[in-house]
């Protein structure tokens, strides 16, 4: 993740520190009146001798020529007068920060904002514009501490909650204060959820990156998975899967199942991976399933070349010769599932005529096996059922299926994720 330097600090800058001409119009207004050059200025207005040096038109010619040091000697000249004014030197710190920002000098910049804000002189607006600017120079100095502390007066001087507390959460962060980064980013990701809003994505990022470095794997589960909930990417999906299935009391026996959600999810797996499922479902007796999956990683391009190419090959002829023989086979397994004291054989002849995309078929055997009951892993089939649900296009039953199954096995994480798939953002990847 970026350093997220705050961009905006050159536009902010421009706004507050350039814009000298409402300044120093009163004061040219004021010397029309005013005492002899040698006299001490009124509150409020800028001496003859200083303005002479400082004059608005004069000063705005030398900065559009980037004559910058004519415009420093000018300051370093009004600023040696005598028995300045606290006017006189404000208007001199306003022009140190249009200085300090055209230059690059951080140190000038802070320094005059410090005292431009303190000088009681500026508008809630313009106090609020200043005290951004300078947190963002300490942000950009990396002194997060200092940042932290302007960030929150802004807070304070505007009541505006919202628009520094990003910064905050990530001036913690960089300093080094992952757990209260951490603390932040979790209640503003719940006031999200509760709102019904979608999290910034940088937000969710950098709650991933407090969990990595503070070694929370649950905080970065819960950063990943809304990751793929409202940002979803191959990457954030091969992650998730991977890592969810490293979590203590994850049953083995999840592996297709996984690979059938991950194949559903993303654009392209790993080479390893097509062939891993294609296996798998062979073993399963679900030739079909394999054969769909291995023809897609040929398609992709990644199956069929290189040193495994004659396997990959070998492995996609046993799967087409499996679906040959269970399309010609599969109507005498009806009578065999019948004839059975439990439900297991409906549930996966179903599946197997899921994965020949006979949905309406299949669905309506997986019901039948579920409802014979009998079944050793009632919540498995269930599951089976939800994404045969999703398979077949049929979203709200599949939804509504899912949600019921339950198991802290794996069995409930894929259940949510299989949902998070089917509510996906409408411009993600469809249906294989």
């Amino acid at each position: 993740m970026s350093q997220f330097r705050l961009a905006r600090l050159t536009l902010l800058l421009a706004a507050i520190g350039l814009n000298l001409a409402p300044v120093l119009a009163g004061a040219s207004l004021a010397q029309a009146a005013d005492a002899p050059a040698a006299a001490a200025p009124k509150a409020d207005s800028v001496r003859q001798e200083m303005f002479k040096l400082i004059n608005p038109t004069e000063m705005s010619a030398l900065m559009e020529a980037k004559n910058y040091a004519e415009v420093q000697s000018r300051i370093d000249r009004a600023e040696a007068l005598a028995d300045k004014s606290a006017y006189e030197t404000f208007v001199l710190n306003r022009l140190r920060v249009a200085l300090a920002s055209s230059t690059n000098n951080n140190a000038m910049a802070i320094t005059a904002l410090e005292a431009v804000i303190e000088s009681g002189r500026l508008d809630k607006a313009e106090k609020g514009a200043f005290i951004q600017a300078l947190a963002n120079y300490h942000y950009n100095a990396k002194d997060y501490p200092k940042a932290i502390t302007w960030y929150k007066r802004h807070q304070t001087e505007t009541g505006d909650l919202a628009t520094v507390r990003p910064y905050i959460i990530r001036a913690y962060y960089f300093g080094n204060e992952l757990e209260r980064a951490k603390q932040e980013l979790l209640a503003d990701l719940k006031a999200n959820q509760q709102a019904g809003t979608t999290p910034p994505l940088d937000a969710l990022q950098l709650l991933a990156n407090t969990g990595a470095k503070t070694k929370d794997k649950a905080t970065y589960l819960v950063a990943l998975e809304q990751l793929v909930k409202y940002y979803p990417s191959d990457d954030y999906w091969t992650d998730l899967l991977s890592r969810t299935q490293g979590k203590d009391g994850y049953s083995a026996r999840f592996q297709l199942d996984v690979l059938r959600l991950e194949f559903a999810a993303v654009k392209a797996m790993a080479p390893d991976e097509y062939t891993e499922m294609a296996e798998l479902a062979l073993q399963a007796a679900f030739p079909a399933e394999a054969k769909k999956v291995l023809d897609a990683g040929f398609a992709a391009g990644l199956l069929g070349t290189g040193p495994n190419g004659a396997k990959h090959k070998k492995l996609r002829d046993q799967a087409a010769k499996g679906t040959a023989d269970d399309q010609k086979n599969i109507g005498a397994g009806e009578a065999a599932a019948a004839k059975a004291k439990d439900g297991t054989g409906f549930v996966n002849l179903g599946y197997a005529y899921v994965t020949m995309d006979q949905f309406d078929k299949g669905i309506e055997l997986i019901q039948k096996g579920i409802a014979k009951g009998g079944l050793k892993r009632p919540e498995d089939a269930k599951l089976r059922l939800g994404y045969s649900y999703a398979m077949a296009g049929r979203k709200d039953d599949a939804v509504k299926t899912l949600a019921t199954v339950q198991g802290n096995d794996g069995l409930g994480d894929l259940a949510r994720f299989w949902t998070l798939w089917l509510n996906r953002p409408a411009a993600t990847t469809a249906a294989k």
